[in-house]
């Protein structure tokens, strides 16, 4: 038996094989994605610390402001890198790849791309924490079906941790678990807290307003801690650390490659991740935003903290809706 598996715990072991596309091993799938995830950490920690960076791509961080943020070297050549790589291994697989450095060439306003599998690509979620040196940044990886996830990737590179989730039929959780780069798994340690104010909420440093504020008061979380990139904040819920992270659009909405790959690793772990109405959040509809509020929790308390956020915000002031 493979390393990875003999320390793995039964428990975090895949319980029923995701749906794939025909031709597509899932041992065959992770191992390239181990492959690929890894390669792209060497990469933003090349950058990140001013060296050479690997496999050819340009030593020089230059930095463009772009609609939605800034776009650095780093997250066009982990971009490259991930494209080229899954390109290479899987010459012939019928799904299609929607980056959101490739975003702007592929999609057309209000159309959804004609693909029954695609793969949702964040080279880097949390570009700005990459460049002020939080470390907090992440790469993520989602693999969608009709418009649900069926697989997500996590790369934390500065902690060194790759998180896997896979989801069955209907969405059921078939396994969720991180790596080192030796390859042993480590089950996700969701917390097992019983009341909203327990709760540690994790959020945003940057992305809050009012609006929040006043749902957050709402909801009554023991505590708060700052994190940047949505994977980070997930990867927090994973180990432990938080119960709670709540995304409420402002003048920006996150965007579907911020949301697929932590959605599917926490729910195929046991939390969830929804709209405050309990609404699942839909990936490919011709609309990138995922707007309005949007609830990750370890699920334990999910359908009250979701309650608490509706009946705040139907109290909030109109204009402030």
């Amino acid at each position: 038996m493979p390393l990875y598996l003999s320390m793995m715990p039964p428990s975090s072991l895949p319980s029923a094989a995701p749906s794939l596309p025909a031709g597509i091993l899932l041992e065959t799938l992770l191992s390239e994605l181990r492959r690929l995830a890894w390669g792209a950490a060497d990469i933003l920690r090349a950058y990140s610390r001013g060296l050479e960076p690997p496999f050819g791509f340009p030593p020089v961080l230059a930095v463009e402001e772009g609609g939605e943020g800034p776009v650095s070297a780093a997250d066009l050549s982990v971009n490259q890198w991930l494209l080229q790589g899954l390109a290479a291994a899987f010459p012939d697989a019928p799904w299609t790849v929607l980056s959101e450095e490739t975003a702007k060439q592929q999609l057309r306003p209000g159309e959804p791309l004609p693909a029954e599998w695609l793969w949702i690509l964040d080279p880097l979620d949390g570009t700005r924490d990459f460049l002020q040196g939080s470390g907090e940044y992440a790469v993520h990886l989602a693999l969608v079906r009709q418009g649900r996830p069926v697989l997500g990737v996590v790369l934390l590179p500065e902690v060194e941790e790759l998180w896997f989730g896979l989801l069955g039929e209907a969405g059921q959780p078939a396994g969720a678990w991180r790596e080192d780069r030796l390859g042993v798994r480590t089950p996700p340690e969701l917390s097992a807290r019983q009341r909203c104010e327990e709760m540690v909420l994790v959020a945003s440093r940057n992305h809050r307003d009012p609006r929040l504020e006043c749902l957050l008061e709402a909801i009554a979380p023991a505590s708060s801690r700052a994190m940047g990139s949505v994977g980070g904040k997930v990867a927090t819920i994973l180990r432990g650390e938080a119960d709670l992270y709540v995304s409420l659009s402002g003048r920006t909405a996150p965007k579907d490659w911020d949301m697929a790959a932590p959605e599917a690793v926490l729910r195929a772990a046991g939390g969830a991740f929804s709209h405050a109405d309990g609404r699942p959040l839909g990936y490919n509809t011709g609309d990138l935003n995922q707007a309005g509020c949007l609830i990750a929790s370890h699920g334990v308390l999910h359908g009250e903290v979701c309650r608490r956020a509706l009946a705040a915000l139907a109290a909030q002031p109109e204009e402030q809706q």
